[in-house]
């Protein structure tokens, strides 16, 4: 249940949460042309609260926006304050930010042709998205019946509302057979990622990661592949089968709202030695300390607020 806060931000006005409401008529309701982006907040060790790569978020939505022709009738720079100021007026020290931007009501069919295009900003205090447990020790996973969507079926580069209908099915499946998450086929068959997280194994001491051709440019990703680097990590962008993801010594996932979460078990499979491995606890602490600004090498992906 989300804890509810003060206030969502719609439409360029600051509203109380319970009046944050849309007509039944919204066209993305019926057709679920929207894009959204999940941003997280943290309470730094300094005592201020920063957003984690909020630029790069932003832009993010502004080219899901432009892929799915939904032009946002505000600037990237505004929709940054507003980020910033929703989250002090919501007193939050740490939080999770949901930009959505969705068609609204007029004309039914297949064809908004002119409805508006509405902006919406929510946040609200979100705690380890698949478990305080799964960060430490790891989690279980299930590789699902339902395969990633194809480059040329819907836009995987985008971060669209109806491309999540795939996930939602996938995550149903695995957790109602008792997994915390579910992983996913492309169309080849090889590995891409989870419902809603991008993956990484461990294989002889190299960092693996399937190249963004079906899957979401995660911003998380882009920053561990930026963090092994620095460590001194070798990191390979490539396609890797299932069965690889069963051998492999060390697995995880990243994302904003899973971070960087472990992977135990796959398909009853213990990979490396059922615990998270040695280069996945160096990533996670390294990516903890720089979203809690105890690393300064990395202070441009904080926002404070």
């Amino acid at each position: 249940m989300v804890e509810k806060a003060k206030y969502i931000w719609l439409d360029g006005k600051f509203i109380p949460w319970a009046e944050a409401q849309v007509h039944i008529m919204t066209h993305a309701l019926h057709y679920g042309l929207g894009v959204f982006e999940g941003i997280r907040a943290y309470h730094c060790q300094d005592g201020r609260t920063a957003i984690f790569r909020l630029k790069e978020h932003i832009r993010r939505l502004f080219d899901s926006g432009h892929v799915m022709q939904l032009d946002i009738p505000y600037s990237r720079s505004s929709i940054e304050e507003v980020c910033c100021d929703l989250l002090r007026r919501n007193g939050q020290e740490s939080g999770y930010l949901r930009p959505l931007v969705f068609v609204g009501e007029g004309v039914m069919g297949l064809h908004p042709q002119d409805n508006p295009i509405r902006v919406a900003i929510i946040s609200w205090v979100w705690g380890a998205y698949l478990g305080e447990e799964g960060l430490k020790k790891g989690i279980r996973a299930k590789i699902s019946s339902f395969t990633r969507h194809h480059v040329n079926v819907m836009m995987t580069k985008s971060k669209t509302t109806a491309n999540y209908v795939n996930s939602i099915l996938a995550k149903r499946e695995a957790t109602f057979l008792g997994f915390d998450e579910a992983l996913m086929l492309d169309t080849d068959g090889y590995v891409a990622e989870a419902s809603g997280e991008n993956i990484f194994i461990v294989s002889d001491g190299v960092l693996r990661t399937p190249p963004l051709t079906s899957v979401l440019p995660g911003i998380t990703r882009s920053s561990i592949l930026t963090l092994a680097q620095d460590l001194g990590v070798q990191v390979r962008e490539d396609l890797f089968s299932r069965d690889e993801l069963y051998l492999a010594d060390e697995a995880f996932l990243t994302g904003t709202a899973a971070e960087v979460t472990p992977i135990r078990e796959v398909d009853g499979r213990v990979i490396g030695p059922g615990k998270p491995g040695p280069i996945t606890l160096k990533l996670q602490t390294a990516f903890f300390d720089v979203v809690l600004g105890r690393d300064p090498r990395y202070q441009n992906w904080l926002a404070y607020i």
